[in-house]
């Protein structure tokens, strides 16, 4: 079969999929879910760095780099439909993002990488805060609008008649800023400028921040904004299905989207110091979005308090694998939407069942009677056993069942 051939087969079968009536109902479910009313827990399966095991660039049959891009899209969302059949959304279109030139801050961050699949070490940029603050500045943005539609035209040339193309991208995952400060300066250099050189943090946090609200701003203005409220992945995990934003037929503004921001590099500092260095920096950006997300896989217990008291029209929040999720259970009320990202490690070891039960079973209790999702990520390895992703579903749903 010619490239062409090979996607309009799997075009076929992901519209085939997208059109069963239970995709309409979990969009009803997440929407409901994500608006606080009574679901039943739902259930997110993100095999992330297990893909190459999942679904190995073997199993590809295009021969253009391209289209083997586009091939891979489009068995994966197969692949999660029919096979692990967990609560994702399968939506009847071929979505595609702008082409988008992202420049540094005024400095390079060189990495080195593992002959893995992903370890790396960066050297930090900045050794003397008060000395090299000054060579910052805010990053280049330029889009290549015809290369886009060059895309677009392309799509709808091949399967546009049986998957509508549109756009519809994420241009940042999180706005939480500590990852691009570690880049800036070091992870140890930025705990220990908490007390060393408080003032020069302040000043970089400060750039930080403004600088986000410049990057989220440009592609507002721009016109590039596209909804994240229709079956997309949101934040951290579990989907961001919602009825209140409404996205208008002009374009996406940044309030009638999801906001998401974490401070997982911070998790060992004092509720303190992210009182003081982290947190009011992050809600001003967090401020222009219609709904927020805060959280990924940092324990909150200790600083949620801060964050429910702060953070506008907060709505999810992540409950990390090794978090007290009695405590934060207690601190949420069902006034927000538990995200709890189950342990991965008896999924992506030895595949530990009774481990999984009991995992599930703890959330189960703690959380009983509020909004609830179970989300599995971080899952970098099944060990080449792909069914396990399969089966941590199966033994959710009957954990569900049994409560």
């Amino acid at each position: 079969m010619t490239d062409r051939e090979i996607l309009r087969n799997l075009a076929g079968r992901v519209r085939e999929l997208a059109e069963l009536p239970v995709m309409a109902e979990r969009r009803q479910l997440w929407a409901r879910h994500n608006a606080l009313q009574p679901t039943r827990p739902l259930i997110q399966v993100s095999p992330e760095g297990s893909w190459p095991e999942v679904l190995p660039d073997s199993q590809l049959q295009c021969v253009d780099k391209q289209l083997r891009g586009w091939e891979w899209g489009l068995r994966a969302r197969i692949y999660q439909a029919e096979i692990i059949r967990d609560d994702s959304i399968l939506e009847p279109f071929f979505d595609f993002g702008w082409h988008i030139q992202v420049g540094n801050y005024g400095v390079d961050v060189p990495y080195t990488h593992g002959d893995n699949r992903g370890s790396y070490v960066w050297e930090a940029p900045l050794k003397d805060l008060e000395r090299d603050l000054d060579r910052l500045h805010y990053r280049a943005l330029s889009v290549d609008r015809a290369a886009t539609q060059r895309d677009l035209a392309l799509g709808q040339e091949i399967f546009g008649d049986l998957l509508p193309v549109r756009q519809l991208w994420q241009p940042w995952w999180t706005v939480g800023l500590t990852w691009e400060a570690v880049r800036l300066i070091g992870l140890e250099e930025l705990m220990l400028a908490m007390y060393d050189h408080p003032a020069e943090l302040h000043r970089l946090m400060a750039f930080l921040r403004d600088e986000m609200l410049h990057f989220i701003g440009w592609f507002e203005q721009e016109g590039l904004l596209t909804p994240n409220n229709a079956g997309n992945g949101c934040g951290s995990g579990g989907l961001a299905t919602s009825d209140e934003l409404h996205p208008s037929a002009t374009g996406t503004r940044l309030q009638d989207y999801w906001g998401f921001a974490e401070s997982q590099e911070t998790v060992g500092v004092s509720p303190q110091m992210f009182d003081e260095f982290i947190l009011p920096y992050q809600v001003p950006i967090l401020e222009k979005f219609g709904l927020n997300y805060y959280g990924c896989c940092e324990g909150l217990e200790h600083r949620l308090d801060r964050v429910l008291k702060r953070v506008p029209r907060l709505r999810r929040v992540s409950v990390a694998p090794k978090a007290d999720q009695q405590i934060i259970a207690d601190q949420l009320a069902g006034r927000y939407v538990f995200c709890r990202k189950a342990d991965p490690v008896p999924v992506c070891v030895d595949f530990n069942e009774a481990g999984i039960r009991a995992d599930l079973r703890r959330t189960l209790q703690a959380a009983k009677g509020q909004p609830l999702e179970l989300i599995l990520k971080d899952t970098h390895t099944v060990q080449s056993e792909p069914s396990r992703l399969r089966r941590w579903v199966e033994i959710a749903r009957e954990e569900i069942a049994r409560t």
